[in-house]
């Protein structure tokens, strides 16, 4: 075990982590996804993919699921989910400087999913709808869309 100091970071600007999560579904032979309608400024009115902030003391896939049952009532276990990837940009949310870790799953049916939380509504879209307007779209969200699309597709090959 070291005995040394920890690194002064004080000179660093703090940051909120996020988990978001992207839940597909095949319904007549086209994949959907699970978006919320947000009830609060930022981008309110927006669709966003359910999720918000992690809590102290909270893992990241377990904070994911808190998130995916508050905000549309699908729960499921955090070992189906898969990790897509950290957006991290500056300026992102405009709150503060945010990281979200995002997760993909895809589950047998969206259908009867209900906003709740900071959530005003579950909208589940045809993927190819969503990435097709992306002014629907709350925070960078289109581009973490396709990224978790093409994760998808990556592991059904």
């Amino acid at each position: 075990m070291s005995t040394g100091s920890f690194k002064d970071t004080s000179p660093y600007q703090s940051f909120a982590v996020t988990v978001d999560v992207a839940a597909f579904a095949v319904d007549q032979g086209q994949l959907h996804i699970a978006l919320i309608e947000r009830g609060n400024d930022p981008h309110q009115g927006k669709l966003a993919l359910p999720g918000g902030f992690v809590e102290p003391d909270e893992d990241l896939p377990d904070a994911a699921v808190r998130e995916l049952v508050e905000e549309t009532g699908l729960a499921l276990n955090s070992d189906v989910l898969r990790q897509v990837a950290a957006y991290g940009q500056p300026g992102r949310d405009p709150r503060m400087r945010v990281v979200t870790v995002v997760y993909w799953v895809v589950v047998d049916s969206l259908s009867g999913l209900a906003g709740g939380s900071d959530a005003a509504d579950v909208v589940v879209l045809p993927v190819d709808h969503a990435l097709d307007h992306p002014e629907l779209l709350a925070f960078d969200h289109h581009q973490i869309i396709g990224d978790a699309l093409r994760a998808v597709n990556t592991s059904v090959r």
